[in-house]
């Protein structure tokens, strides 16, 4: 189990729509150095959702936040809010948690820089990133973030880590295959896995390099 200070919460969708943006942000967070954790990596019936959404988020200093998804869903017709209420949580542990928690830091992305003021105003003043869809930009925005988080760290550029994820995509079929993991039908924790495996971060306290 990750450590508290290396751990990240990824609250974003899960549907098909989203998969490239979310690959790439797990790859990203895995390249700086950090271990993604995020709600699909449990399965286990006994545990009610929120309760183990509640436990990830304390477990995680840090979060990325996508609330992008803010369209009607063609079924039901109405919007998904899962996105700003876990953002809601991460916010509320570390306004009224304990000392470790109020150490929490996010980073929060949409498609649109300013476009959050139409629909979820009341979060102006955070730091907020645009991706315009496009898993490039979300890897960027992460590394830009995390590039702050530790000064003692020096992470390569946003564009070296597009292109060590352009690498990643193309090294895949072959490392999944050495793990005996289908490409098409990866996990969460199988994606996890494999982007530990296709990248090598070097990350922590008193490193002062990161080695590509």
């Amino acid at each position: 189990m990750a450590s508290y200070e290396d751990s990240v919460f990824i609250n974003c969708p899960f549907d098909s729509q989203y998969q490239a943006i979310f690959y790439a942000l797990v790859f990203a967070v895995h390249d700086c150095g950090y271990v993604a954790r995020c709600a699909l990596e449990v399965d286990d019936s006994g545990l009610v959702r929120i309760q183990k959404i509640q436990q990830m988020i304390s477990d995680c200093r840090f979060g990325v936040h996508d609330i992008s998804r803010v369209e009607s869903d063609p079924q039901t017709q109405l919007p998904r809010f899962n996105m700003p209420l876990e953002l809601g949580l991460f916010l509320g542990a570390k306004r009224y948690g304990n000392k470790r928690q109020r150490t929490k830091s996010c980073k929060i992305l949409d498609t649109e820089k300013y476009r959050f003021q139409k629909f979820c105003s009341d979060i102006s003043g955070q730091d907020i990133s645009a991706h315009s869809g496009d898993p490039d930009e979300a890897i960027k925005s992460v590394r830009n973030w995390f590039g702050k988080t530790r000064r003692n760290v020096l992470i390569p550029s946003g564009s070296r880590l597009v292109e060590r994820y352009r690498k990643f995509q193309n090294d895949l079929p072959m490392l999944c295959q050495s793990l005996k993991l289908t490409v098409p039908e990866p996990t969460f924790l199988d994606s996890r896995i494999s982007s530990l495996n296709g990248s090598a971060p070097i990350h922590g306290e008193g490193r002062s390099q990161f080695i590509a």
